[in-house]
């Protein structure tokens, strides 16, 4: 029985993303499912069995979702949101700043011409991993990388790991979201307030080139060449945050990224790097 009887049916364009995908990812599968546990995790059971070849999955719903930090990301209503996952070896000289690259791909994507009023754009970047309205401080939504082993026989580059893109956006409705973040419950609809008209298939073709393109970019030269665009987008440079939790946290003022991409806080006590998985960050 169909759960959410009154959704109406999604045209995903599988075919069609495909062929604009493909020659990216020589290889690259497109899969739509209708429900699963969690795309990151059939992902990564993938590589566990043996199958290689890059691949894209979309659940249009997911029950077992994960965000960062071991948190449940969750997505119920299909519509109302869009997750997907992209799986693929990959051999970056350095993995530094990765989250920050698919963030940027994701909001130049989204949001490719600032309004006039926003000359920096609406769509900024919380790091390490979320995309958020500048106006009102509301979350769209979340990256989620992991990695696993792949075999060194010779037929990978020695430094490749099996990598997985995860990615979860609001579409139309709260039906999204880390079930641990408070502040995602003034989440807001992508398709209502940036992209009127477009439902989530018409999204994931519009983000999913983008960032094949940003993948291959990152992994030929790393995130140097990406800090300058970071910093229109950096949603915590200027204001006063807390990385960390209780006694423990970091307080002061966000002065941008080091060269590895890692969040610049002006303490008290000087300048401190906080580095990616570490903390959370939310602004105060």
């Amino acid at each position: 029985m169909n759960p959410f009887p009154t959704a109406k049916p999604l045209d995903w364009r599988s075919e069609d993303l495909w062929l604009a995908l493909e020659p990216l990812r020589p290889g690259l599968t497109v899969e739509v499912r209708a429900c699963t546990d969690s795309t990151n995790t059939r992902q990564l059971e993938r590589c566990r069995q043996g199958d290689w070849s890059p691949g894209l999955l979309v659940a249009e719903r997911q029950e077992a979702g994960r965000g960062r930090l071991g948190r449940s990301w969750w997505s119920d209503a299909p519509g109302g949101s869009l997750t997907f996952s992209l799986g693929l070896p990959f051999a970056p000289p350095d993995w530094s700043g990765l989250s920050l690259a698919v963030g940027l791909a994701l909001a130049d994507a989204l949001e490719p011409e600032p309004a006039p009023d926003w000359p920096q754009g609406r769509l900024a970047l919380k790091w390490p991993n979320d995309l958020w309205l500048r106006d009102g401080q509301r979350k769209l939504g979340g990256i989620l990388l992991e990695t696993a082993t792949l075999p060194q026989d010779g037929a990978f580059d020695p430094k490749a790991r099996w990598l997985v893109v995860g990615i979860g956006l609001n579409i139309r409705s709260r039906t999204m979201g880390d079930r641990d973040d408070a502040q995602f419950a003034s989440g807001f609809a992508a398709t209502d307030e940036l992209l009127p008209g477009l439902d989530a298939p018409a999204v994931l073709h519009r983000v999913a080139t983008p960032l094949l393109h940003m993948l291959a970019r990152f992994e030929s030269a790393g995130w140097a060449p990406l800090a300058p665009a970071f910093e229109g987008r950096d949603l915590l440079r200027g204001r006063e945050i807390s990385a960390g939790v209780g006694e423990l946290a970091i307080r002061g003022r966000g002065v941008g990224l080091d060269g590895t991409g890692a969040l610049l806080v002006h303490t008290a006590a000087g300048i401190r790097a906080v580095h990616s998985g570490e903390v959370s960050v939310r602004p105060c």
